[in-house]
């Protein structure tokens, strides 16, 4: 069964990339309770200091969607938006497995 993926990167003012990580972090903790979010990563590189990368793995798109109007999220985006510069949907994937993902 193929998965529902997101990679994307928000952009923020250098000094602003720690506190939005945080947020992000926050988000990914409370994606732990959420029903089908499989996968909730927040990274960032060294090459791109104003760069914050999330990688997004769900049961389904609609899970996806469902969890944008949960209170908690709606909370972190609110507290995010401000802090970020500009944002880019990298990719949308259809996600086939591998170490993490159920794929039952």
């Amino acid at each position: 069964m193929q998965k529902f993926g997101l990679f994307g990167r928000f952009l923020v003012d250098n000094e602003d990339r720690e506190e939005l990580s945080e947020i992000l972090l926050e988000a990914a903790k409370a994606m732990e309770d959420v029903d089908g979010c499989e996968v909730y990563q927040v990274s960032v590189s060294n090459e791109e200091p104003r760069a914050v990368y999330v990688y997004e793995v769900w049961k389904d798109e609609a899970a996806h969607q469902a969890s944008l109007a949960l209170e908690v999220t709606q909370t972190l985006i609110h507290r995010a938006k401000p802090l970020i510069t500009g944002m880019e949907r990298m990719n949308t994937l259809q996600t086939l497995g591998g170490l993490g993902i159920d794929t039952n």
